[in-house]
């Protein structure tokens, strides 16, 4: 397998270039190396609908943060004037 080199770190600043959540600027959370994708705060959610496990329980709809592929995504850096 061919190895990637990285170009973000976590707790980096970034703009998303490309796709549904294109101009958004967000903090990088995890990175997934394997593939070449990264997760950033408050962008991308996918929805996911959780059974109840007992017959007490209520079922759920939760939130979750997706990956973006690093392709999508640039260094973002403030202008100084």
């Amino acid at each position: 397998m061919k190895k990637i080199k990285r170009q973000f770190t976590i707790g980096e600043k970034i703009k998303v270039i490309s796709g549904k959540h294109k101009g958004k600027i967000g903090k990088v959370k995890k990175i997934l190396s394997k593939q070449n994708s990264l997760i950033v705060e408050n962008i991308n959610f996918k929805t996911k609908h959780i059974k109840p496990k007992q017959n007490d329980e209520k079922g759920q709809i939760i939130k979750i943060e997706a990956s973006i592929h690093s392709s999508n995504t640039m260094k973002y850096k403030v202008k100084d004037k």
